[in-house]
């Protein structure tokens, strides 16, 4: 019977080890103003994510885009020359992780 307990007890301890190396968390930096801060840093943001989305092109038309912050969450959107008539690109972004929460384009 002790021979059996043994292995068991090896396995059962192989595992709970196993168990808790997955439940430790990683070290990860937050800044205090989040990781898009300002204006600025929420342009080049969405400039970056738009891009590839609608054209590097595209979005060089829409120059320059505009960003405001609403409950931690910038919106960024193109705009477009005095008396051209379409839409543009908006994208709304955490300012706190940066997640992309919307992207779309208006007609």
């Amino acid at each position: 019977m002790r021979t059996q307990t043994i292995p068991l007890l090896l396995v059962a301890g192989v595992l709970l080890s196993t168990l808790a190396v997955g439940q430790q968390r990683v070290h990860s930096y937050t800044p205090p103003n989040g990781f898009i801060p300002d204006s600025l840093t929420a342009v080049r943001v969405a400039a970056a994510i738009l891009a590839p989305i609608y054209g590097q092109e595209q979005i060089r038309k829409e120059l320059p885009l505009r960003a405001s912050l609403s409950d931690s969450v910038w919106t960024v959107n193109g705009s477009l020359p005095p008396g051209f008539v379409g839409g543009v690109a908006t994208i709304e972004l955490s300012k706190r992780d940066a997640r992309v929460l919307r992207v779309t384009h208006s007609r």
